[in-house]
């Protein structure tokens, strides 16, 4: 250590955040993730006997992705190189990879390239990393909140092993968060401050599973008192005010499955949650209308021919007012969608005709209905006629695509063809 490694760790206290002088330093010093690192568990087995092999990390923030990368880091004996996709360009990473094979092959050390927030990445970008972690030039190791399926491209993902982090538990938050108010070293120990039971609760609830948020509010809380040796509730609710509702596209997807399949089950109260989740998230409100105008058809169809109605109203009701009244419009079409009796007969009508015109050649159009047939004879005209018209291809003329189901308006269809 140098004079200037001196004079950094003298000040780390005063530049450097809590929640990164709290980082683990070990596998046991992570919080929660057992289902990965626990005593016996492949992941735990394969870093302590550093034999990783490529993986990409996915998990809420905060869930520990960077602390645990950090912890291999120190474990490893391969070169460990840190980037961060935000920025990265395919001229950088190709100097990686070339340093990579020079190590490898002069002195047969291995890489481990660590890459943060890996689905930044543009496309072409990630397609660079496929052919060294392919041969085994570097070992990759990826961090992401988003959804693997839909932020990282399909060959890239089937290299890697996908390791999926949880969110922590409120036990755990309190847990780290006692450690480092206790801990003299990285910790706030040598203030020698306590905390509120009911301030440890609000916070370990209000940071939403996110411990470097609650890390660093707890550390404006400390640094803020006065007379005071104890953290209470006030104070805490002053150096952390607002619950933090952001969302991944896995949370959205997650979120809006939720919703969706709440109308499905006509859960009225259930659907209102997960929309106003959605909204509260910042989730585009057309996008929510959207989805409605589809299970208006999906799910309700033709039980209740008028909520596709209702549906485009609250889609132009969006378009019309903006937030943050449009959530009104959106919460009425959700209860009318949820309250509506339901039939997926559209939908699975029109999925079995998609299933025949893909198993089947291209029939010829009927003589009788082509454009300017003179055998057509008008349904409507002729009703005692109607039956002789063939409309369908004669090797399709007993399929059966619609089957309407007792429901709603359409139970009168149902009995009529009963």
């Amino acid at each position: 250590m140098d004079l200037f490694d001196y004079n950094y760790e003298e000040r780390r206290e005063v530049v450097e955040p809590l929640s990164e002088r709290f980082r683990p330093r070990s596998l046991d010093d992570i919080a929660g993730q057992q289902h990965l690192i626990g005593k016996g568990k492949l992941l735990r087995n394969l870093i302590e006997q550093d034999r990783v092999s490529s993986m990409i990390l996915q998990g809420p923030p905060s869930s520990g992705k960077t602390s645990l990368a950090a912890v291999i880091s120190r474990l490893t004996s391969a070169h460990f190189v840190k980037l961060n996709a935000v920025s990265l360009t395919v001229a950088e990473l190709r100097g990686v990879f070339a340093k990579a094979l020079d190590d490898l092959k002069l002195y047969g050390h291995k890489t481990i390239v660590f890459i943060d927030e890996i689905h930044a990445m543009k496309s072409n970008v990630q397609e660079a990393l496929l052919p060294v972690v392919e041969n085994g030039t570097i070992t990759l190791i990826g961090a992401t909140t988003e959804s693997i399926a839909h932020d990282i491209i399909p060959p890239l993902a089937s290299r890697c092993r996908i390791y999926r982090l949880e969110a922590l538990s409120e036990a755990e938050i309190k847990r780290v968060i006692l450690e480092a108010l206790n801990d003299p070293e990285r910790g706030l120990g040598k203030l020698k401050v306590s905390i509120e039971t009911e301030a440890l609760d609000y916070l370990a609830d209000i940071c939403n599973g996110d411990i470097r948020n609650a890390l660093n509010a707890l550390e404006n809380a400390v640094y803020s008192l006065t007379d005071a040796d104890t953290v209470d509730l006030a104070t805490v609710q002053q150096a952390f005010q607002f619950r933090l509702n952001a969302v991944t596209t896995n949370d959205m997807y997650n979120l809006t499955s939720a919703f969706c399949k709440s109308i499905r089950g006509s859960q009225t109260d259930a659907a209102l949650y997960w929309m106003a989740r959605l909204l509260e998230s910042g989730v585009d409100p057309l996008y929510i209308a959207r989805r409605m105008v589809v299970h208006s058809s999906e799910d309700i169809g033709m039980a209740n021919p008028h909520a596709l109605q209702i549906a485009l109203a609250a889609k132009d009701a969006v378009l019309f007012l903006g937030m943050p009244e449009a959530r009104i419009p959106l919460a009425q079409a959700a209860v009318y969608l949820c309250e509506s009796p339901k039939s997926n007969s559209a939908y699975k009508a029109i999925a079995r005709a998609f299933d025949t015109v893909k198993n089947n050649r291209a029939y010829p159009v009927p003589d009788s209905i082509k454009d300017g047939s003179k055998t057509y004879v008008n349904p409507i005209d002729h009703p005692d006629r109607a039956g002789k018209v063939q409309y369908m291809p004669e090797p399709l003329k007993d399929a059966k695509f619609y089957e309407p189901q007792n429901s709603g308006v359409e139970a009168k269809i149902y009995m009529k063809k009963q």
